[in-house]
C-alpha cells in the first residue's frame, strides 16, 4: 500500500543513506550522514534491543532526530496559515504535540530497517537551501525516490521536509490539519492531538472511538508546495 510505503520509506530511507555507494560529499549530506551513523550505533547496541528498552531506545533516537530536523519549522509549514495569530504558548504546545506525533509515526519505523540500499541522485544547493535527492532500492529491486529538503542555520543543515515519491510530508499534514480546522476549529484539532498523545502514552494499539483522526500522511488531492 502507498501509505505503508510512505510511512516506512521516509525514515528507513534515512538509515539506508549509510549503506549507499558513491555518496555525494556536500555539507548537507555529510551532516545528515553523521547523525544517522549515531542512530545506527544506538540500534546496534545489544542492551537497547530488548523490548523493555523500547522507550529508552526511542528517546535516544529522538535526541539525534532533534539534530537532524527543525521540528518548529516543520510544524510551522505543516500548520500553514493557521500558524499566524497563534500565541507563543499555542505554538509551543503545537510543536510539542506534532513532534510527538511524528515520533510515534516515523521514528518507530526506524526499527524496520533491514539493509536497504540507496543511490544518491544529487544534491542541490541554492541560497541556503538544499535538496538531497536519493532513491531507495528495496530487496525486491524497486526504486523509491526520497528527497530531503534542508536549510542552513549557521554551520548546520536542518531538514524541514521529506518527500517520498514526490509526496511531501509537510503538504500532506497541512492538508489534513486544514481540513480539521475548517470542519471544526483549531481548538478541536489541538484537543484531538492531546487525546491521541494521552492515548498512546496509556495504551499501545487501542483506537480511540469517534472524533477526527490525525493520521500519517497519505496521497489526497492536489499537493501543495511547502
Amino acid at each position: 500500500m502507498i501509505q505503508r510505503r510512505y510511512l516506512s520509506a521516509s525514515l528507513v530511507g534515512l538509515l539506508a543513506l549509510l549503506t549507499a555507494q558513491g555518496a555525494w560529499a556536500g555539507a548537507p549530506t555529510e551532516q545528515l550522514r553523521g547523525a544517522l551513523e549515531r542512530v545506527i550505533k544506538m540500534l546496534d547496541e545489544p542492551e537497547l534491543k530488548a523490548p523493555e528498552k523500547t522507550l529508552e531506545r526511542r528517546t535516544a533516537v529522538r535526541k539525534v532526530a532533534n539534530d537532524m530536523f527543525d521540528f518548529t519549522e516543520l510544524t510551522r509549514r505543516s500548520l500553514g496559515r493557521h500558524w499566524q495569530g497563534r500565541t507563543p504558548a499555542d505554538r509551543s504546545e503545537f510543536v510539542e504535540l506534532f513532534t510527538e506525533l511524528l515520533e510515534h509515526s516515523y521514528i518507530s519505523k526506524i526499527e524496520m530497517y533491514s539493509g536497504e540500499k540507496v543511490a544518491f541522485v544529487g544534491e542541490t544547493l541554492d541560497a541556503g537551501l538544499a535538496t538531497v535527492r536519493t532513491k531507495i532500492v528495496t530487496r525486491q529491486g524497486t526504486g523509491i525516490p526520497v528527497d530531503y529538503r534542508m536549510y542552513q542555520r549557521g554551520d548546520r543543515w536542518l531538514t524541514y521536509d521529506v518527500a517520498v515519491e514526490g509526496i511531501s510530508l509537510v503538504a500532506n499534514y497541512r492538508t489534513q490539519f486544514n481540513a480539521i480546522i475548517q470542519k471544526s476549529s483549531y481548538q478541536e484539532l489541538v484537543k484531538t492531538m492531546r487525546a491521541k498523545r494521552d492515548e498512546r502514552s496509556a495504551t499501545v494499539g487501542v483506537a480511540r472511538p469517534g472524533g477526527p483522526a490525525v493520521e500519517a500522511p497519505r496521497p489526497a488531492g492536489p499537493r501543495q508546495a511547502p
